[in-house]
């Protein structure tokens, strides 16, 4: 029967607080076979990761540094000098199998390897019943397809690695491997269950267009054949400085993009992190010319109260009570919330009750929605749950 435990640490040295947070995480389990790490990037993350395995005796280890800190029963774990969260699963018949590959030349072919590698490493030929996946930023949607090509349609849920500064100091990690750029994922072999939600938790304006002119997969160039930041200033009637440089990536935590799937059971948000001399906008996910984007709109009370809102619509989907809650919030989230971040602290841990959970701060989330149509986007929560 899968059971699952969390523990954290903000020891400065890193050995000792993998070690520590593994120690809290396992107690009182047995048969523990995987751990989800997710530390800061001011510590030796290899380090880090060798703390927690002298606690795990074998389990798979695997995750990604979080942005600014991680979020468990205990509440917000922050600190300058470094931190970390560890969620572990224990299961005598759970199979996972856990692979990494760093960036490469071709992302899809890229994925299609690492899919092959996680089958093998769990010692299985078919697909599995659910995947997690995390990848340094910038090519997320590439990995997912070279994986869905092997493996179809499987439900996965995950985010991208991050930093404190979006400098590319982020770092992932499985087992011995610890690289800034690549992707990981974990493929589960099991009778237990997951629930996902998906959602950046935004409204629909009516102020939406056309996208007429993208460059490569994620700068966009126009709106309606307009500048795609003079049709943003245009919706918004905000100054020219609010979407120049770096202070559109602020501008839009509040007022983002977003893009319908093609049902209309999800906007996949997406997030404008600078405003190019141009006219363009550098965009956190792909998008698709001759495809609709609509501006969305939160306010930041908005946005703390979804983190909290979230876990009680994803447990609603179920009679029964999870074991486990894996949260994936949006580290651009996070950074609109500011100090604000204990109120969010306070509702996860109301909403969750007593279930175990452990939330990082991404730079990419990925979920899926119904007809497990696998999604990345950024500024949103992918919530899931683990079921025995």
């Amino acid at each position: 029967m899968l059971q699952a435990k969390v523990g954290q640490s903000i020891l400065e040295d890193a050995r000792a607080a993998g070690k520590e947070a593994a120690q809290i995480a396992k107690e009182g389990l047995e048969h523990v076979k995987l751990a989800f790490v997710y530390g800061s990037c001011e510590y030796d993350v290899s380090e880090m990761i060798a703390g927690v395995k002298e606690e795990l005796n074998g389990a798979a280890i695997l995750g990604n540094t979080s942005f600014t800190g991680v979020i468990t029963p205990e509440g917000y774990v922050s600190s300058d000098k470094g931190f970390v969260g560890v969620m572990v699963l224990a299961d005598e018949d759970l199979i996972v199998g856990v692979a990494a590959i760093k960036r490469g030349s071709d992302p899809y072919e890229t994925g299609k390897i690492l899919a092959e590698d996680a089958k093998k490493h769990a010692g299985k030929e078919n697909a599995p019943d659910f995947i997690y996946m995390a990848a340094s930023p910038g090519e997320e949607e590439f990995y997912l397809k070279g994986i869905s090509s092997v493996i179809g349609r499987v439900p996965f849920f995950g985010g991208s690695a991050a930093d404190n500064s979006i400098a590319g100091n982020w770092k992932l990690y499985s087992g011995d491997q610890t690289f800034s750029d690549g992707v990981i994922t974990a493929f589960f072999y099991t009778d237990s269950k997951i629930e996902n939600l998906f959602t950046g938790a935004y409204r629909e304006t009516d102020d939406f267009g056309v996208i007429t002119k993208v460059s490569g997969n994620r700068t966009l160039m126009e709106i309606d054949g307009v500048p795609a930041t003079e049709k943003y200033s245009q919706w918004l009637n905000c100054t020219k400085e609010a979407v120049t440089g770096g202070n559109l990536l602020v501008t839009t935590i509040t007022a983002p993009l977003g893009v319908k799937d093609r049902l209309g059971d999800l906007v996949a948000i997406r997030h404008p992190m600078n405003g190019n001399e141009d006219g363009s906008m550098a965009i956190g996910n792909n998008l698709a010319e001759k495809t609709c984007v609509i501006r969305m709109e939160a306010t930041i009370d908005e946005l703390i109260i979804s983190a909290s809102k979230t876990i009680e619509e994803l447990l609603a989907k179920r009679k029964e009570k999870p074991v486990a809650l894996h949260l994936v919030h949006c580290g651009g989230r996070r950074a609109g919330i500011g100090d604000r971040i204990e109120e969010v602290a306070e509702g996860m841990k109301r909403a969750a009750g007593e279930i175990p959970f452990l939330a990082e701060f991404t730079f990419g989330e990925y979920g899926f929605t119904s007809d497990n149509n696998n999604t990345c986007g950024g500024l949103m929560l992918s919530y899931t749950a683990f079921y025995c």
